[in-house]
């Protein structure tokens, strides 16, 4: 018989507007799908959940994370982008086995569902052998989230002889034994997806054959833009001629995009995902989240890097907000001299930024971001009586503008509890610290990295 979960008597936030907003209602879970939001719904021998005093909201997104730096949390936050890469790309990650991979990627995952998340866009691009990859992988599934496995590559300075990374393509031979091996099935809670070079940091000829690539394999290509000058210039336009711009393309950061080159790219249906607290604290420029929609599009949100910020998505989503107020009030100030009579972005727009917005980015949005009966049951709980959240008039607002790691009570991912009560359900989380910490360190000293702490 099908296990059946009844929350019961909650703040039902569902992201769809068909299904709408309710102050007491119930979620009615049957297996792995919702089957039912409403008030007073009935489910005879249901196990129910106490929702009273609780805030339930889909399963929140992060469209982009290098989970692979879990273990190098904290390291980087006084980086800029040009130290990171320095430091990172080309010392700390040639440090890395396989198995510091592995740790890394479920520890990170874990955090995830901890901090309210049931879905990670993982960018892997420190895998410099299928070892590494396989690693990455298995933590994943391991974990219990739900994940888009966004195969990578790496970033080192090339040895003599060795071309640099820029003239290499994407490895077909990769994505194939992936897609017939872990991603046969794309009805599975990993899926894969390519975190291609793009042309700001690949050549034309390297930009070509990975945009033909990805879209010959239906897989979403996610590219950095920006940080230095392009490898390509003009190599966009290039592009857009040979009708490579489309959907499916996903473009982190975009920062030094101009607004003629966004407006394009929506209109191609092209994705952008902001990163807000990384790309003001390392030098990547303002977050585009409000060129995004002045060009008609919605923009889409990731944690990036724990070695420089938090890997909680409120944290992201108040930035994300806080700046695009800031810019626009700004704007208006300078224009008008005062301050606007209403803000043009909102506290509901924000939490459906980390929703139902970022699932159609990663291509996913049919099965999660919104709690639509018949999609699968990513939910997340949040216990609104804590201290910093209650009382609770706006809701959408006490999420965005309140809501922590701390109030995160139940997490489901495809019905099954991933976190309850306020803890997740793994058997041992001090063993992952554990391994955690031993991977970190060894890795961090192996490079030298100077510290605070040792200083």
């Amino acid at each position: 018989m099908t296990h059946r979960i009844l929350i019961k008597g909650a703040i039902v936030l569902s992201m769809d507007d068909a299904v709408g907003t309710f102050r007491d209602a119930d979620v009615l879970v049957e297996g792995e799908k919702i089957a039912a939001v409403g008030p007073n719904l009935s489910a005879e021998g249901a196990e129910t959940i106490d929702g009273r005093g609780r805030i339930v909201i889909p399963g929140i997104v992060n469209g982009h994370m290098h989970t692979w730096q879990t273990g190098l949390r904290s390291l980087c936050s006084n980086m800029t982008l040009l130290e990171y890469f320095r430091w990172v790309h080309r010392g700390l990650a040639t440090a890395f086995l396989p198995n510091d991979i592995y740790i890394a990627t479920l520890a990170g995952a874990l955090g995830q569902i901890n901090a309210g998340a049931t879905t990670l866009g993982d960018w892997c691009h420190n895998n410099p052998t299928p070892a590494h990859t396989d690693a990455a992988v298995d933590a994943l599934f391991e974990s219990g989230i739900r994940a888009v496995f966004l195969h990578g590559s790496p970033k080192p300075d090339p040895k003599p002889g060795e071309p640099h990374f820029s003239e290499v393509p994407h490895p077909r031979h990769e994505i194939e034994r992936l897609m017939k091996s872990r991603f046969a099935s794309r009805d599975q809670l990993v899926t894969l997806g390519m975190a291609i070079l793009g042309p700001h940091y690949s050549t034309m000829e390297v930009s070509r054959a990975d945009f033909r690539l990805a879209r010959e394999m239906g897989l979403v290509a996610s590219m950095h833009q920006g940080g230095g000058e392009a490898k390509t210039p003009g190599g966009w336009e290039r592009l857009e001629e040979e009708g490579l711009v489309g959907e499916g393309i996903n473009i982190v950061h975009g920062n030094n995009l101009t607004d003629e080159q966004i407006r394009r790219f929506v209109g191609a249906g092209v994705s952008f995902t902001v990163a807000p607290e990384n790309e003001m604290i390392q030098g990547h420029g303002w977050p585009l989240t409000g060129r995004v929609i002045a060009a008609g599009g919605q923009p889409t949100f990731g944690i990036d890097i724990e070695s420089v910020v938090s890997a909680d998505m409120f944290s992201v989503a108040r930035a994300a907000l806080a700046c695009e107020r800031a810019l626009e009030n700004a704007a208006y100030r300078e224009e008008h001299g005062g301050i606007p009579d209403a803000s043009k972005v909102t506290t509901k727009d924000a939490l459906r930024w980390i929703t139902i917005e970022t699932a159609r980015m990663l291509g996913i949005d049919d099965k999660v971001g919104s709690l639509t009966p018949g999609k699968q049951a990513d939910i997340t709980v949040l216990d609104a009586t804590a201290w910093n959240m209650w009382p609770v008039h706006d809701p959408y607002s006490t999420v965005i503008m309140q809501a922590g790691v701390g109030n995160v009570e139940h997490v489901l991912v495809a019905g099954k509890f991933r976190k309850r009560d306020g803890k997740l359900i793994w058997p041992d989380t001090d063993r992952v610290k554990r391994d955690l910490e031993a991977s970190g360190r060894r890795i961090v000293a192996q490079l030298g990295i100077p510290t605070l702490i040792d200083a």
